[in-house]
């Protein structure tokens, strides 16, 4: 079968196609037919060696998949063969068929196809942990998106929606905040041009920002930090922007506010139920309509260099898909 192989630690257009030997389900895992990969931030970051996983080589990079079940290993009863799956797989996703631990996997609702099953599990799923058990968002709080166009931005800004927040898009050109806004953020800041805090701050009023959700770290975490509220809540996603800033704690302090880590694969790992519920309802959100899973582009498997070379210069606005 053919896979996309990262054979040491490298730069996108560096990954080479290959033929590699078919997947054998091991106990408590089963076979996927892949039938669509989707694409994040940290693909860019693992085939680097700048992730927290580091696999054995050669590996494929893609985290997450839809696709058929062709076969189970022992000890295996949730899944049979035919049966449409999505789910997270860290890695190893962008190649023709692929072995996952069944507790990583949920069943495709009717009505979500697997290009959208794809494209919602890691985005979707980080966005929902992180506002719904970090930082136990409550309806009507103001909820800053950072990197609001993103995969994981724009999913923090549909389902803050849905949970009832008044959102605040925030991203670096006009262009990104009105696709932001197009998908449900009330109030934007472009902060390409604008002073982060000082906007916030307007936006926020006497009272401020309840939770600011920050995928991109750099130099915008320090002043999205100032302008929360008491009891404010800062969820450290990811460091997009490239450096990982240093946060004075005095501010912690002054505005008894929490800073608060959301590492979506250790939580899959530790809270198996918790994961498969979440991603369960989430993809009968998206069957209802509810989450747009927004597709920007779909590539062939040959082309995924091309693919995460485009996340790696920030050109995306949604998803990248690869389909073997």
């Amino acid at each position: 079968m053919k896979a996309i192989l990262c054979q040491r630690f490298c730069a996108p257009h560096e990954l080479v196609l290959a033929d590699v030997p078919d997947p054998v389900a091991a106990p408590g895992e089963v076979v996927v037919k892949v039938a669509a990969v989707g694409l994040n931030f940290f693909d860019t970051l693992i085939i680097a060696g700048r992730y927290q996983t580091k696999p054995p080589f050669p590996f494929s990079p893609g985290g997450e998949l839809a696709g058929v079940v062709e076969s189970v290993g022992a000890r295996v009863t949730a899944f049979k063969t035919g049966d449409r799956v999505m789910g997270y797989t860290n890695f190893n996703a962008a190649r023709e068929r692929t072995a996952v631990p069944a507790d990583q996997l949920v069943g495709i609702p009717s009505g979500l196809d697997f290009d959208r099953a794809a494209a919602l599990t890691v985005t979707y799923g980080t966005a929902y942990h992180a506002l719904e058990h970090r930082a136990r968002m409550r309806p009507s709080e103001i909820l800053a998106v950072l990197g609001a166009s993103g995969g994981v931005g724009l999913a923090a800004v549909e389902i803050g929606r849905i949970m009832g927040a008044r959102v605040i898009a925030c991203a670096s050109t006009d262009d990104k905040l009105a696709f932001a806004r197009a998908h449900g953020a009330h109030e934007t800041v472009n902060y390409g041009k604008d002073d982060l805090r000082e906007t916030l701050r307007s936006l926020g009023g006497q009272h401020g920002i309840d939770v600011v959700f920050d995928p991109v770290g750099g130099p915008y975490s320090e002043p999205a930090l100032r302008s929360l509220a008491w009891d404010g809540r800062h969820l450290v996603v990811g460091f997009a922007a490239g450096d990982i800033p240093k946060l004075p704690l005095n501010l912690v302090l002054l505005k008894g506010c929490a800073v608060i880590g959301v590492f979506w694969g250790a939580w899959v790992r530790a809270a198996v139920a918790d994961y498969k519920a979440a991603i369960a309802r989430l993809a009968q959100w998206g069957a209802d309509g509810r989450l747009s899973c927004h597709i920007q582009q779909v590539y062939p498997l040959a082309q995924t260099p091309q693919a995460i070379a485009a996340i790696a210069d920030r050109k995306v606005m949604g998803k990248l898909l690869v389909h073997p």
